[in-house]
């Protein structure tokens, strides 16, 4: 803020010049005494300066009642699992109340390196959101898969400094911290150095590891699927993200563990989120609906939705309404069902009734498309050379993005391939490098998808984003993938060797030029295809599921390029199993 600025701010503040704007007749949320009160909010030069009903302003808004909160912020969410640009993506979710997101663009780094966040970045600045950028610190991920780029403790040190940027992105190689591994000290240390947030990722870790993993200097966790791991961290210090995405619904499992002293460590989180689910269901104002009608108070719901999430992350100029604090305000039509009339950020009126009021133009793709780096390959290196018909398939629990081990029989060639059988839950998974054109290709068996004809190959295969393909036979996934390659990414459904239905996805291999709507109605065509014509299993999200059978992060068990790996072994294990542990007829 310059002089000339401080001064209009005061003035206005001390009714010596009128306000630029001020919106009356509304129910002021605050977040910081739990209350609701009637009054007038006075606006200049994007700051708010005042309440009160004797504030007079050169433009002045009747909120006819309606209830003004502070803008929504999205704890933790990566754009790209929207498969929209960062511009399409603030069109959407601006008009749902959201005016900040703390966003972790660890997808397209994965691939095109810091290049890749640079263009987020360019992105970004077309919309009126305000998006602010973690440094991912796990490219790659883990160092058992292949992705697009490496970025290690030196290549942060730059971008870190940025005053725009709240810190190091989910840190999710926990073997690496809890081992003491120097690259990921050295990461530690360079966020640490420059009073930083770290956030975590830590599925399932508890005792004295959690307790290293924080002493570390680890602030955050989003991964939190029970009520016990979520007081675990609490009792430990941590902020913990209550996410409900399109493929993770924690948040409702986590309700019966608020209360009125832990609510201040709750923040709200997306994490992935579909436009499907957003222009369907919302955004963070879908999780509010979610908590009030669980009987959360909405005052505090409305607390987790933006102070916490403010304070957490060090953004003072937002996350309350106060004199001095950035005037972001969303005006609800109610504090049950949320509706969201009007949202302004620094006081301008950027969207109203479901609409965003501003054109936008969109920034250049040129430099992260053209993705598709694959080695040529035939339907013969798809084939599995397998000794035992009983062998370890990656089953997927409903739900979620968890799977876990589980042995069965399968039919095998003469040459100890796998051969699907019609009505049998088992198909091929493949994973392919797309990056270096190495040729790696990481072959196993999963269960639970359910498809009974054809093929699904995606390009968004958390976290390194290499090819995932399923499929019943390996014609059918060759002509997936191939057809994948051909459209620079995205999803592919094939049956009988040709496409039935696609979605390209030229930035990156993971985000779409196209509008957020078209892109939803694309995705209906891909869901409602996959379960009529290939048979995939109601029980699981066809597309979003896949994207997570490469991420190794999670429990139990997964696939990267380099071949089927087992979390609970943290290390690669064949396909054939050892010993029966569950015979499936």
């Amino acid at each position: 803020m310059d002089k000339k600025t401080l001064i209009r701010v005061i003035d206005s503040a001390m009714h010596r010049v009128p306000a630029d704007l001020v919106i009356y007749n509304c129910q002021i949320v605050d977040v910081f005494t739990g209350t609701v009160r009637p009054g007038s909010i006075a606006i200049t030069d994007g700051l708010i300066v005042g309440f009160g009903d004797d504030y007079r302003g050169q433009e002045e808004i009747d909120a006819g009642g309606a209830y003004a909160a502070p803008g929504l912020i999205d704890g933790h969410i990566h754009i790209e699992s929207t498969y929209t640009s960062p511009e399409e993506f603030g069109r959407m979710v601006v008009p749902r109340g959201t005016t900040t997101v703390i966003a972790d663009p660890h997808e397209i780094t994965n691939v095109y390196g810091l290049e890749g966040l640079n263009y987020m970045i360019r992105a970004a600045s077309k919309t009126e959101l305000s998006v602010r950028y973690m440094i991912p610190s796990c490219v790659p991920a883990t160092p058992f898969e292949d992705a697009g780029a490496v970025v290690n403790a030196f290549d942060m040190q730059w971008p870190m400094q940025d005053r725009h940027v709240p810190g190091l992105g989910e840190f999710m190689n926990v073997p690496g911290i809890l081992e003491k591994n120097d690259d990921d000290l050295n990461k530690l240390l360079v966020a640490l150095s420059m009073h930083k947030v770290i956030d975590g990722h830590s599925p399932g870790l508890e005792g004295a590891g959690l307790n290293a993993y924080i002493a570390a200097g680890v602030k955050t966790d989003h991964e939190c699927t029970t009520v016990k791991e979520m007081e675990d961290r609490l009792e430990c210090g941590m902020y913990v993200q209550l996410r409900d995405g399109s493929a993770c619904h924690d948040l409702e499992n986590l309700i019966p563990g608020i209360t009125p002293y832990n609510y201040r460590r709750l923040i709200l989180c997306s994490d992935d989120r579909q436009p499907k689910t957003i222009l369907g269901e919302g955004h963070i104002d879908s999780h509010l609906r979610k908590l009030v009608k669980a009987g959360i108070d909405p005052v505090m719901a409305i607390c987790m939705a933006t102070l916490n999430a403010a304070e957490c992350y060090k953004l003072e100029d937002r996350g309350a309404l106060a004199p001095g604090r950035r005037a972001d305000i969303v005006l609800f039509d109610n504090l049950k069902d949320f509706g969201v009339k009007t949202v302004f950020i620094e006081g301008k009126k950027v969207a109203e009734n479901g609409r965003y009021l501003l054109s936008y133009e969109k920034a250049p793709i040129y430099s992260v498309r053209g993705s598709m780096h694959v080695k040529a390959f035939t339907e013969d290196d798809l084939r599995l050379h397998l000794k035992s018909d009983f062998v370890k398939t990656i089953e997927i629990i409903p739900g979620g993005i968890r799977t876990k081990e589980t042995d069965l029989h399968v039919k095998l060639d003469a040459d100890g391939d796998f051969v699907f059988e019609p009505g049998k839950d088992v198909a091929k998974i493949a994973v392919l490098e797309r990056h270096h054109n190495t040729g790696r290709i990481g072959l196993g068996l999963l269960k639970g998808y359910g498809i009974q004809h054809g093929a699904v190959a995606l390009s968004v295969a958390h976290d390194s984003h290499n090819i995932i393909c399923v499929g019943i036979s390996n014609a059918e996934m060759s002509a997936a993938i191939h057809a994948l390659i051909d459209q620079e990414g995205g999803f592919v459904l094939v049956k009988d060797g040709k496409v039935i239905a696609s979605l390209p996805l030229p930035i990156a291999g993971l985000m779409s030029d196209r509008s957020g709507e078209e892109v939803a109605q694309a995705l209906e065509v891909l869901h409602n295809m996959a379960y009529d014509a290939l048979g995939v299993s109601h029980t699981v999200e066809p597309i979003m599921t896949l994207c997570f059978m490469s991420l190794i992060v999670i429990p139990d068990i997964k696939i990267t390029d380099r071949g089927l790996f087992d979390m609970k072994k943290f290390d690669f294990v064949g396909v054939e199993a050892d010993k029966p542990k569950e015979t499936v007829s």
